[in-house]
Formats: C-alpha cells, structure tokens, sequence
C-alpha cells in the first residue's frame, strides 16, 4: 500500500472534540509465517554476488551488430579493432550497456501495461478488491512473494510492487548514462536485474486481471476458441483489438452485452490482447499475431481498429486508413498522431469518424473508446461493404525487373523475387508459399524501386488460405496449480519427467511457424511438460495432423507429462517462471520469501527446465528471457537471436567452470557441464531440438532420471543426425546414468573417449557457500 494522509476536519464524540487531525499511514505488511529473507526488495547490487557467479560461469560472448557507439554528443565513435570510444568506453562494454538499454525498454513496456490494468482495476473495483487465484492455488504470487518478500492480498498491494519496479527502471536507466557505469559484467548484472524487474511486472498485471475480470484460475480444460485470419463473420460489423492491454476491449465486450449487440458485432484481437479477451469473453476470436497485421490493415476486414499497446506496428495507422478502417488509439503511449477527442460528446465524436471527417482518434477512456468503436462499426459496416474492393495487386507483378532487392532484405531470406516474377507469369503457387512463411514486415515493399506493393502480392496469392484459415486454441489458463505442483515436483526433480520445456516469444520465424508446433509435439510425444504462451501459443494452434486436429485438442492442457499448456498472453510468462519457483517451494520447501539466491541456486542445480523463444523479435521477449536466465532456466533463441547481440556460454572444456560446492562435504566437485549454456542462439530446429534435450540436465539429477535425459537426448540426436553425439562422455557420470538397454552399445564408446566414472555427490551441489555452511 501506497503512503497515504488521512485528515480527520472535525470529529465529535463522547471522548473528545478534534480538529484538523492529519494521521500519516506507510506501507502495511501483513502477518506471514515465513520470516523475511535476505533479500527484500533488492536494489542494483543486492543479487549482483550472484549474478557474477553466473557471468563467470556462463561467459558472455558478443556478436555486434555494429562496431560504433552513437549515444552521445562526442559520437559517433569507432569502436573496431579494440579502438576506444571518447569517453573510454570498449567495443565489450558497449555492448553490456546497449543490452542495457533494451532490457530497461523491455521490463518499462511491461511495467507501464502493469501499470495501466492495475489502475483501471482499481477505479472499476477499489483497492480493497481480493486477489483470488482460486481454491487451488495457495502461492499466488510467487514471483512477487520472492523478490519483494510481500504476500498480496489485494489490488491495492499491487501498487507498492509496481512503485518499487518504477524505482529500480530509473536507477538502471541511469546507469546507461555517458560516464556512468564502466564494466561489462556489471551491465549484464543490472541486465539481469532489469530482467527479473520485468517478469515481476508480469505477475503484477496477470494476477490483477485474473482477480478482476474473472480470468480461468489454472483450469486446465479451458474453452476451445477460434484462431486463424478466416474465423470473422465479415457480415456484422467488425472490430478488432490490436496490443496487449485488454481493458478497451474488456469494456467493449460489455456494452455490447448491455446493448443487446453481442450476436450482431464480431470482435476480435491481434497479438495478445486477443489472449485475454479470449480469457474474458469467449465469443472474442483471436485474428492472428504480429506478423499478420500489416495483411490484416491492408484487407480493410476490420471497420475500427482499436489500439492499445506494445507489439503495434508503426504504419498501422496509415495502412488502416488507406483501406477506410477508422481506428480508436486509447493508450498514451500510442497516440498515433490522432487528435484527442477523450473529453468529447461521443455523439459528436461518432459523427465525425463515421463521415470521415476524422479517419481516427484518441480516447483515453476505455468505456467512452468502446462505446465510440461499437457504434461507428455499426454505423459504417453496411457502407463499407458496398464501397470495399478486394486486394487487386497482382496485375503489378508484371513490372517487376527481378532485381532482387525484396530477397536481399526479407528477414526469413524467402524468394520474393523469384515469387513475383512467377506470378507475373500467371504462376501464384510460389507466391503463395512465400506466405505460409512470410513474417510481415514489408521490407520488400520499401525497397522496391518499381513500387510494387509486395506484401499486397503476398497476401492476394494466400487469399485462399486466408479464408479457410480457421483453428482451435485453447484459452489462457494462466497459473499453475499448487495442487499440479505437488504432483510434478517429485517426478521432475527426480527426472522422471524429463524437463519442462517453454515456447515463448515472437512471430520473427526463420522458417515459418510450423517449426515452433513440430518441436512442442515432439516434446509432448516424449512426456517433457510443454508450456507456452503469447505469438507461440497462437503459432502452435496453426498446425493439424492427418485428422485435422490441433495440438491443444490432441493433448491434454494440465501440467503434467505429455500436456500442452497455453498459460494466456505475454503476462502470462509470469506463471512458466512462477511453477519453477513454486516446485522449489512447494516440493523441495525451500523458503520463498525474499530468498532469490537460493531459489534460483536450487532451479539451476535441480529443476530440468528450458525455453524456446524461436522468434525474438522486440526488447519485451529479451528482457522476459533475461529474467528467466537469472533464476537459472536456460533461454535457446532462434537464428535471429543474434540480434540481440549476446550469448551466454560455458565452456565444457574448462572444467573449473563446473565445481560447484558438494552440499555435504563443501569441498567443490566436478560435476560436468549442466546446464551446458543459459543463453544460446540455434541455427536450426533440429540444433534446438537436441540442445533443449541436453539443457534440461542438471548437476544434481538421479541416477534414473538423468538415465531417462540422456535416453532423450541420444534418440534425438541419432534421429535427426543419424549418429552419436561426440559430447555424450561430458554427461554420463557413472554407468547407471547410462539408459539400461543401450548400455552394452554405449560403454565401449565412452571408454574409446577416455571416459572415466566421477562421484554422484548425495546430497547435490550449490552455487552458494551459505548453503554448505548451513547444512554442516
């Protein structure tokens, strides 16, 4: 709870006459059995000990996109060659500090969406308001319970969280400052800390709104709904949400059921506010992610675009316009160049969007934005299907000079060129295989010396597709339960659940999304726990077997072995980390509260899980991924990871890089490199595949559970390499870690290797001295 002031003017009673009374009131903190841990609310250093421990052992290694430094008025700077910059910087440094930057982006996008649902949740349900995950989840706010040591009880105890968050995003954007902080360990740790901020403010937002909009409390089985750029009902009026905040839409949903409009008005979302809306509302349809909103603008499919925030494409505006679609800005963040029209009469402001007098505005009032988008659908959808024409680009491709500028910068390096010119012919059919795999950007319209609408051309070839793109996913459950917890955590420490592997992310595929529903079944078939959320739960949902069904309606939505878990929208990544936490709390009683180090010590040393983020595109997927990385789960990106500029790798040749400390003996001990990375850029699907496999080891795995690892990890590998892995010997420990019937085939191998058995130590390994010193 915020500090507050509470002025009494006059009071009679029985007792005493009181004037002018002022009575100052801090921040309540609540009884809590546990007692506070070491860390409470950490600043910029408190986990700084344990981040160098990680640096140390996870080297960063740099890829920069560009060897100069342009932040200040001395630049630009040549930092090539081991040259410094003026004010002293290097190449190295440079590059901790712009990872910096990006996480500090990142986790404020985050903080600031936290920020805005909390406030509309208050004003539309108090402060007092409960936080209410359900019956079965005890542990509601891990996240926030371990990094702050505070037990929200209630929207209003959000605040001070989200106050704290705000407090640290300065301080770290300070340290970016020319002249400010010199090392670059110490840029990657306050990167870490910006990370951790980040997924904070994700548990912040999520729980808010599952409390407060009635949001599935963990249910495993929530309602299927529709996916995919066919599912609208282009016969109502239509309008589609495009960002991450749900409140306009949230509010839109509900004057449509005041006004009896539910069945008559189609509403739908892009990116994640489309996730929780689903959550909300059912009937809602989710349209498609970020790489289909520059096709789905250009359509004219919706009559008013609403924007909220984050994950919005700059031109959208434009293109929207260009297609007669009015669009409704609602965030201050995203203002769109539209003028403000919050504080006038609805009526006035319906009039002038739907006569064109205004193509779009800006209402900073969810309920008047809704109002106002319902009933400018409603006024110009008859008008608009009489006056829409359908794309009719492709007469354009007969300009084309091949070139080859299209080509040279599409991200995924499809044959644009070759495409086009085909179609020139009368040949759609490569065209339209470059849009299964296009992921939208439009660079190849704003090369094209000729001006041909390329995009255009892509979406006019997938026409066909578009219509019978129609999907099942199911809706965000958000949390996991406790009551999952206790059943799992046994069986995941122990290894016989062999990991838990999390697709998160972007739509910047290098291949198209099918890759991302590939590797989630082959996890699902082998028994891991697959976990997903935002762009890659949506991706996942794309993709049909030989029955036609999906992956969510071929797999079961608990968390448990061989499940499919759409835990909801970006917010909701908050509750992948959170189950990690909770295992470690709930299974291994490790104390919570406050107490980072040692839950992430135990994380890295004990629990097999790994994520995916196959198409990292913006600074919100590298802050998420960051965080994870600090409580000690391993991140592999996609090719375009390398964007991000930086890896975090251990060297399995070094074996002082894997001594952590024998929790019995406090002697260090080899243990062999796992995990082998915690930040790590695939180039392939198949790279991914066996490297999430060999990710999900840890020092401290059973005899049988790393038994059932390796079995994994070898059948991947023979599958899609048709060998052996050269680097098993680095990972088998004693011949019992050897999977039994393979044994006889694999034991020559390793003794060919020079391989040699090393202790299992009984109690485990740490990080963490104390937690030696603890035990004796």
């Amino acid at each position: 709870m915020k500090n507050s002031k509470i002025v009494v003017k006059e009071l009679n009673s029985a007792l005493a006459k009181i004037k002018g009374l002022e009575i100052l009131v801090g921040q309540i903190t609540e009884d809590w059995e546990e007692p506070p841990g070491p860390t409470p609310f950490p600043t910029l250093t408190s986990l700084r000990e344990w981040d160098w421990k990680l640096l140390k052992k996870y080297q960063p290694f740099y890829s920069p996109l560009c060897d100069r430094c342009c932040l200040c008025g001395y630049g630009k700077c040549d930092l090539a060659k081991g040259r410094k910059g003026a004010c002293g910087i290097d190449i190295r440094t440079q590059q901790g500090r712009h990872i910096l930057l990006e996480c500090v982006v990142g986790a404020s996008a985050h903080t600031t969406h936290a920020k805005h649902l909390v406030d509309y949740l208050v004003k539309k349900l108090g402060r007092s308001h409960p936080i209410d995950l359900g019956s079965e989840i005890d542990i509601e706010a891990p996240l926030t319970r371990l990094i702050t040591g505070v037990k929200p009880k209630t929207l209003g105890d959000l605040e001070g969280v989200l106050d704290y968050i705000g407090d640290q995003i300065t301080q770290l954007l300070s340290s970016v400052l020319t002249g400010q902080e010199q090392n670059y360990l110490d840029f990657e740790s306050k990167a870490l800390h910006a990370g951790m901020l980040d997924n904070l403010a994700l548990e912040v937002a999520d729980i808010a709104q599952i409390s407060g909009l009635g949001y599935p409390k963990g249910d495993a089985e929530t309602p299927y709904v529709e996916i995919g750029l066919g599912v609208l009902d282009r016969n109502k009026p239509v309008i589609i949400f495009v960002g991450h905040n749900a409140a306009p839409g949230v509010e839109t949903v509900e004057y449509l059921a005041r006004s009896g409009l539910s069945d008559k008005v189609e509403v739908g979302g892009v990116c994640c506010s489309a996730h929780d809306l689903t959550r909300f509302n059912r009937g809602v349809k989710i349209v498609g992610n970020l790489s289909r909103q520059q096709l789905i603008a250009r359509t004219g499919m919706a009559d008013v675009l609403v924007l909220d925030q984050e994950c919005i494409r700059v031109d959208i505006v434009e293109e929207a316009f260009k297609a007669g679609t009015r669009v409704i800005a609602t965030i201050d963040q995203v203002c769109g160049g539209l003028p403000n029209r919050t504080e006038d009469p609805v009526d006035a402001v319906v009039e002038d969007l739907a006569s064109g007098r205004n193509m779009g505005v800006l209402i900073l009032d969810p309920s008047k934005a809704a109002e106002v988008a319902v009933r400018t659908a409603v006024k110009i959808a008859p008008l608009r299907r009489r006056e829409l024409k359908p794309l009719a680009a492709l007469a354009e491709a007969s300009r084309c000079t091949g070139c080859g500028l299209c080509r040279r910068v599409c991200v995924p390096d499809l044959p644009v060129d070759e495409a086009v010119l085909a179609a020139a012919k009368g040949n759609l059919t490569k065209l339209s295989e470059v849009y299964d795999l296009c992921v939208g950007c439009g660079r190849c319209d704003s090369v094209c010396p000729r001006k041909i609408p390329v995009l255009t051309l892509i979406g006019e070839a997938g026409m066909e597709k578009i219509r019978k793109s129609k999907y099942k996913i199911r809706a965000g459950r958000g949390p996991i339960l406790d009551t999952e917890i206790r059943n799992v955590g046994r069986p995941i420490v122990m290894g016989e659940i062999p990991g838990v592997v999390a697709f998160a992310g972007c739509s910047n595929y290098p291949r198209g999304h099918i890759e991302v529903a590939q590797m989630a079944e082959e996890f699902a078939r082998r028994r891991y726990i697959v976990v997903t959320s935002g762009c890659a739960a949506m991706d996942i949902a794309r993709y049909k077997d030989e029955e036609g069904r999906t992956l969510y309606e071929k797999y079961p939505g608990s968390f448990d072995a061989g499940g499919i878990v759409n835990t909801g929208s970006c917010v909701s990544n908050a509750h992948i980390l959170g189950a990690a936490v909770k295992i470690a709390n709930i299974f291994a009683r490790r104390k919570l509260r406050a107490n980072f180090e040692e839950i992430a010590d135990y994380i890295l040393n004990r629990i097999g899980a790994v994520a995916i983020v196959w198409g990292t595109q913006n600074q919100k997927a590298e802050a998420i991924a960051t965080g994870a990385t600090r409580l000690g789960i391993p991140v592999i990106l996609g090719p375009k990871g390398v964007a991000h500029r930086r890896a975090y790798l251990g060297r399995p040749d070094v074996d002082e890089k894997w001594m952590p400390y024998n929790v019995r003996s406090g002697e260090k001990e080899y243990t062999g490199p796992a995990p082998e990375h915690l930040w790590y850029v695939a180039e392939t699907k198949e790279e991914a595949l066996v490297l999430a496999a060999r990710l999900v080891m840890r020092p401290n795995d059973t005899l049988k559970g790393r038994s059932i690892k390796l079995r994994n990890y070898l059948d991947l590998y023979r599958k899609l390499y048709g060998t052996l892995p050269e680097d098993l010997h680095l990972f088998v420990r004693t011949e019992s870690d050897l999977p039994v019937l393979e044994k006889d085939e694999l034991l020559p191998v390793l003794r060919s290797q020079g391989w040699k058995p090393k202790t299992v130590p009984e109690l485990g390994t740490t990080l963490l001295d104390r937690l030696v010193l603890r035990r004796r």
